[in-house]
């Protein structure tokens, strides 16, 4: 029985069958080609170099092949990787399926359904409940079983309900705290903002960016989809309440320099932003964190400005959390 890739500590050999999750031919300094993998199997990823590769390997050890994997964990920079001594395409004679090697939500698809189903109860504008529930129906398959991103926060299967589930939950206890906010619009904005993904993302198996995802990108299409939604059911396109909701997704990357074509410029939008932008810290932080040994710091966290985090040595609250696979 292999162990799994995170299940290596530094300096130990390993053999293992893995996914390929993206793989890149890149040239060195002396123009000599390698190629830059990322391995991944339901524990988590980590990154290898398959040096003196030429184009055979490139087309070989492509995104979404199921290799054996020999070689050893080592650190390079505080980051984890693989030195890899070789590489084996495993045949499907072999009884591997793609889905064995995809990391999943900590929650059950059919539970987060149902607790997402309650908080469009609670969304009692009648133009956000129509529209939450149209795209909620037209997209729900693809919803509730694509990551939330390519390689960041909740990059894994139903990482997108996970993280709406989530964010709505937060929205709850704000609303609850704060009377002034208006929960409907806020609910739906948590519901919508990143529902764009199931067209900016290929899926949850080697996840890659679609051409619409590359060209267009998850907040504009998800605009245009409450649009055609609006449309579909017969809802005034210039109604305030159209307005608001479409602000609602178009800003809640909060800044120019994270994407955003607008600034949020609702009190609602304000919050969403800002529960959106807490989740994916709190989710990239505790996923790092899980793999860290107590009394010692995290990797470097790429998406948290490359800063690392402190295990305590006793953390009760960490080691009773749910495992984030």
């Amino acid at each position: 029985m292999f162990k799994r890739l995170l299940d290596y500590n530094n300096g130990e050999e390993l053999e293992t069958v893995v996914l390929i999750k993206n793989s890149q031919l890149r040239h060195t300094k002396n123009d000599k080609l390698y190629l830059a993998l990322m391995f991944g199997d339901s524990s988590g990823e980590i990154r290898g170099n398959y040096w003196d590769a030429n184009n055979q390997d490139a087309a070989t050890f492509n995104t979404g092949t199921i290799v054996e994997l020999n070689g050893k964990r080592e650190e390079y920079h505080g980051r984890p990787q693989i030195k890899i001594y070789s590489l084996r395409v495993v045949g499907p004679q072999e009884g591997y399926d793609l889905n064995q090697f995809i990391k999943s939500a900590p929650e059950k698809i059919k539970d987060m359904k149902e607790e997402i189903n309650k908080y469009v109860f609670d969304i009692l504008n009648p133009t956000w409940n129509r529209i939450v529930r149209y795209l909620l129906k037209k997209w729900g398959k693809r919803f509730f079983d694509y990551p939330a991103g390519k390689s960041n926060h909740h990059a894994v299967r139903g990482g997108l309900a996970y993280h709406t589930l989530s964010m709505l939950r937060d929205a709850k206890g704000i609303s609850d705290n704060y009377p002034q906010v208006n929960r409907s619009l806020l609910y739906a904005g948590c519901i919508l903002h990143d529902m764009g993904k199931v067209l900016e993302l290929t899926g949850p198996a080697a996840t890659q960016y679609t051409t619409e995802g590359n060209l267009i990108g998850h907040l504009v299409l998800i605009d245009e989809q409450i649009m055609m939604a609006a449309q579909n059911l017969k809802i005034d396109t210039e109604s305030e309440d159209l307005l608001l909701l479409r602000h609602m997704v178009l800003s809640h990357h909060g800044k120019y320099e994270y994407g955003s074509p607008k600034l949020p410029a609702l009190l609602e939008a304000e919050i969403l932003h800002r529960i959106d932008d807490l989740d994916a810290t709190v989710y990239a932080v505790t996923n790092a964190l899980q793999h860290t040994k107590p009394g010692t710091f995290t990797e470097p966290l790429m998406g948290e400005d490359n800063k690392r985090y402190y295990r305590p040595k006793k953390d009760e609250a960490l080691d009773k959390s749910k495992p984030l696979e």
